[in-house]
């Protein structure tokens, strides 16, 4: 008994755990392998035009499922959601690996994100329930930075696998990792994971999705990304204000029919308490600045410095290692610490890095003067990125984890579109051919990446603030599941729990 109550600094070994974060180091690895073999599959089933859509098509389909998918995931169960996720992924990377032509390869990308948006909306909610108090913010913490890391180190290992095997190669690598993940889940997560057995709470689980809400959040999302990640040299036309018209048109028709609904796929009221905001756009500024700022730097490596596409992968595994090590650190922190202290001095050291990036890269700058920096830029992104998972966690009702799962998995995916649209703005002002105009236009990203850290300093230390987050209840004795949350009498059901409407987090506190 004694045992379990010591600190830890690592959460619980698990099969769930292991499942959580090989399955969604997968996912988010996909994100961006592909785009190494792009000029290959331009060559071999386009006919030499752009293949870009092969990317774009992953990112909108699963930018607009995640949310969907996570508050279905509230009523209809983990296991089952999450299983044909694995599913759906796995089986369109074989359609992929075999696709004959680019029209081909589009579709089973589509159906890759669907599946993608399975595996990400269930993660967090999985680990919240196979947790509790510190074990669940150490395994989300490790959840979060393993995530992060993969998708640095996506380029890297999609290069080598290119080069040597050819573009199928980077498909046809999900096909055992897919099969070996289906079949741990199929042994790992109880029968009664979730809503399964434990969530579905009388007459709320009882009421009809949200089938209106969750198309017009699909086509909002799809046109926003799709506008996001229009090649910027391509002057502005009329199809892109239609596509503009119809992102704003949905989002707003969205929100409304939020309010009104029932059973909403997203709860707008979430959003009242300030400490799930400040986490929800702590999410957001993080992947703008990972994501955006490591693609303009990895063109810093290749075009300003003339490293291979290997050597500058290999560059940002300091990035990886610092991320991987300090997240643990970050979520051992918040237990002690005020959590908003603690995001605050992560984005503080991550700003730091970018600062020091910016004034020391030069065409000739040596490799190894950038490590300490990039260290720093890794442990901060460590610190600050796991314990805002676990905040937004701690602030909501269990029984909707599953949405704020699709909520940041959501953001993320726009943050990634945000960051590398608006900082490949900044990169165009100031960059162009050559490699000085490659450093300058790099140098002009990090110096924006810094300030945009110190932003969500400022976001973390006002909004994410001592009595605004709930303290966590210590783990229980007891090896196994957390338990599973009490179901109300049927008919007592509140549309908002109580403790979304308490400012001060008491009834959060109770709760979890």
């Amino acid at each position: 008994m004694s045992a379990r109550q010591k600190p830890r600094r690592l959460p619980p070994f698990s099969g769930v755990l292991v499942l959580v974060m090989a399955s969604t180091g997968l996912v988010v690895v996909d994100l961006t392998i592909v785009a190494i073999g792009l000029p290959l599959i331009s060559a071999d089933i386009a006919d030499g035009a752009s293949a870009e859509s092969v990317v774009v098509t992953y990112m909108v389909a699963m930018g607009a499922l995640t949310q969907i998918v996570g508050s279905l995931s509230d009523r209809w169960g983990r296991r089952s959601l999450f299983l044909a996720g694995i599913g759906v992924f796995t089986l369109s990377s074989l359609a992929a690996t075999a696709a004959p032509d680019l029209l081909w390869l589009n579709i089973a990308r589509v159906a890759q994100g669907a599946g993608a948006a399975a595996i990400m909306a269930n993660g967090i909610p999985l680990l919240s329930d196979r947790y509790a108090g510190e074990e669940r913010d150490l395994a989300i913490g490790a959840w979060g930075s393993f995530a992060t890391a993969a998708g640095l180190l996506a380029p890297v290992f999609g290069g080598v696998l290119a080069e040597t095997f050819g573009w199928r190669s980077v498909f046809a690598v999900n096909l055992p990792l897919g099969a070996a993940a289906w079949a741990l889940a199929v042994r790992v997560l109880p029968r009664a994971a979730g809503t399964d057995g434990a969530g579905a709470s009388g007459a709320g689980a009882a009421r009809r999705p949200d089938w209106l809400g969750g198309l017009l959040l699909m086509l909002g999302l799809g046109a926003a990304t799709l506008l996001m990640l229009r090649p910027g040299e391509i002057p502005w036309s009329a199809r892109d204000t239609a596509v503009l018209v119809t992102a704003c048109a949905a989002s707003a028709a969205f929100l409304a029919v939020q309010l009104r609904a029932p059973a909403p796929t997203l709860e707008l009221r979430m959003f009242t308490r300030p400490a799930f905001s400040g986490a929800m756009l702590a999410v957001l500024l993080s992947r703008v600045l990972t994501i955006g700022g490591s693609v303009y730097l990895v063109l810093y490596f290749s075009d300003g410095l003339g490293m291979s596409p290997t050597g500058a992968g290999l560059l940002m595994t300091p990035i990886f290692l610092a991320q991987i090590v300090m997240g643990m650190v970050g979520s051992k922190l918040i237990g002690t610490r005020p959590p908003g202290l603690v995001i605050g001095a992560g984005y503080a050291l991550k700003g730091v890095g970018f600062a020091a990036l910016a004034l020391l890269i030069t065409p000739g700058t040596p490799w190894w003067a950038l490590v300490v920096p990039l260290l720093a830029w890794g442990a901060g992104g460590g610190i600050a990125g796991a314990p805002v998972m676990a905040v937004a966690v701690r602030v909501t009702a269990p029984e909707r984890v599953g949405m704020v799962a699709g909520t940041v998995s959501t953001l993320a995916s726009l943050g990634a579109g945000v960051g590398t649209a608006a900082l490949g703005a900044v990169f165009a002002l100031r960059g162009g051919p050559g490699a000085e105009a490659v450093t300058d236009g790099a140098r002009a990203v990090l110096g924006v990446s810094a300030a945009l850290a110190a932003v969500a300093v400022l976001v973390a230390v006002t909004l994410i603030g001592p009595r605004r987050v709930p303290g966590r209840a210590p783990a229980p004795a007891a090896q196994g599941p957390a338990p599973a949350e009490r179901r109300p009498v049927p008919g007592t059901e509140d549309p908002v729990p109580p403790a979304e409407e308490d400012d001060e987090g008491d009834s959060f506190r109770a709760r979890t």
